[in-house]
């Protein structure tokens, strides 16, 4: 799936990612290839991505907003 994190003044990830963690306002997230359409709030906490050659990538954020849609995973942050 691919995956972009954003916020108000860079582009933090941009690409193929086998699975990524969000801290949702109601818990955490995991999503994976094929997951079903999604919008919701993060709240501060560590976005977790692993591409797809194993390697893992953590990301502080203070909240935002995830959307999954057709394999492409959005995450704007703050």
């Amino acid at each position: 799936m691919f995956l972009e994190i954003l916020t108000p003044d860079k582009k933090l990830f941009s690409g193929d990612a086998e699975y990524v963690d969000v801290p949702g306002e109601a818990g955490r997230t995991g999503i994976l290839k094929n997951h079903a359409p999604l919008i919701g709030a993060l709240k501060a906490g560590k976005v977790k991505v692993r591409d797809t050659a194993k390697k893992e990538y953590f990301f502080d954020i203070k909240g935002g907003i995830v959307e999954v849609r057709n394999d492409k995973v959005i995450v704007l942050a703050e």
